[in-house]
């Protein structure tokens, strides 16, 4: 069983962590979305690896089995706001860690216009003035779902916000560049894992 309290740690760090490219925009992240660190972006971008493996194995199972697990796993995505429509695995596949980090409360504070930025959202959900469903929340890293999402507001007293809407404008489209930027090193590193796979699987 394991000692109790001692927890599972929940990221991987990355196997180039010494690359350029990588720091780069590992900072750029960290920056546009209010992170405390790269640790905090490293268990988003190791909760989608998770995701993408699960939705890679699938595609080796029978027909019946695959399509009762894929609703499985959509349907838990799904419930997060990771996905939305009639998505299928192909776009599991495609997700990126920006995808998870769009779903920290910290950000969805944030792009409900609870707060000018990443930063004061945050400051505003640890000390206290967020609250889901009547609850008081004060975990940054949080998963809204779909559902809390409706109910997320000021937690018992409405602080006083001056809109800054085109610093927002500013911010949401740095996000979109770095999004794209990632999304490019994302792909690079998901063809170098199925590569991998398939390596193994030969030797096997």
């Amino acid at each position: 069983m394991g000692d109790p309290k001692k927890l599972k740690k929940q990221y991987a760090r990355p196997r180039k962590s010494f690359q350029k490219e990588r720091i780069d925009m590992e900072k750029a992240v960290v920056k546009e979305y209010g992170l405390k660190n790269k640790r905090e972006y490293y268990i988003a971008e190791s909760f989608i690896r998770r995701k993408r493996g699960i939705a890679r194995s699938l595609l080796a199972l029978a027909l019946e089995e695959r399509l009762k697990r894929e609703k499985e796993l959509i349907d838990s995505l799904k419930k997060v706001g990771i996905l939305r429509g009639q998505p299928t695995l192909e776009d599991v596949l495609m997700l990126s860690p920006t995808t998870a980090l769009e779903r920290r409360l910290q950000t969805v504070v944030y792009r409900k216009g609870l707060a000018n930025t990443q930063k004061q959202a945050r400051q505003f959900v640890v000390h206290g003035h967020i609250g889901i469903n009547g609850k008081k929340l004060n975990i940054p890293g949080y998963m809204v779902t779909t559902d809390d999402e409706a109910s997320l507001k000021f937690y018992k007293k409405e602080l006083l916000v001056e809109k800054k809407a085109h610093k927002k404008n500013n911010s949401e489209e740095k996000v979109n560049k770095v999004k794209e930027e990632f999304d490019e090193l994302i792909e690079a590193e998901k063809e170098a894992e199925e590569a991998s796979s398939t390596t193994e699987e030969k030797k096997e």
